[in-house]
């Protein structure tokens, strides 16, 4: 076996809301062997009662966070599954993994306009369809997401887990 295929994997499945992040990421981590998911929604809704941190310190400390489960994950010979939305936060997740010997697949899903708003009305989170729609823009134009980027439009979550797996395309570093 080459070195480089010993090297444990993080698959991290970024999209705005609505576009099977959480579906896409629970199939990936059923399909990955010795694989652990996390869900960054799950840290980030961890502030309870009189916490009064801003979105800013909430942010930023949810992806210290995942940081943290990461690198120990990782340490630990476990394949890591990520879901949550990356915005800015890409340049200095990887930064901080760049000790590691691993490699990251880095998975922007997109879907169109009137998929967002089936998928949301679907799961009763109409509400979230502008923060949808912005971070759907913001993405798109975002050029270094060009490579990455992935339409879930009409496509199965078995589809795109497969498409995860087997795109090289996808390859972040590693």
């Amino acid at each position: 076996m080459k070195e480089e295929d010993k090297k444990n994997m993080i698959y991290l499945i970024s999209g705005p809301l609505g576009v099977g992040k959480s579906t896409t990421s629970k199939e990936l981590a059923r399909n990955v062997k010795h694989c652990v998911l996390i869900e960054g929604d799950v840290l980030l809704h961890m502030f309870k009662g009189e916490l009064q941190h801003s979105w800013e310190e909430r942010l930023s400390l949810t992806w210290e966070n995942i940081l943290a489960l990461t690198r120990n994950f990782i340490q630990n010979d476990l394949n890591v599954v990520i879901d949550f939305v990356v915005e800015d936060e890409l340049d200095w997740f990887c930064k901080h993994l760049s000790d590691l010997n691993v490699r990251l697949k880095y998975v922007v899903l997109i879907a169109d306009k009137e998929k967002l708003i089936e998928r949301l009305s679907i799961r009763g989170d109409i509400d979230s369809l502008e923060r949808s729609l912005f971070l759907l823009n913001k993405m798109q134009m975002s050029h270094s997401n060009n490579k990455f980027i992935y339409d879930t439009t009409l496509k199965q979550p078995a589809e795109t887990v497969e498409e995860i797996i087997n795109n090289s395309g996808f390859n972040r570093f590693g």
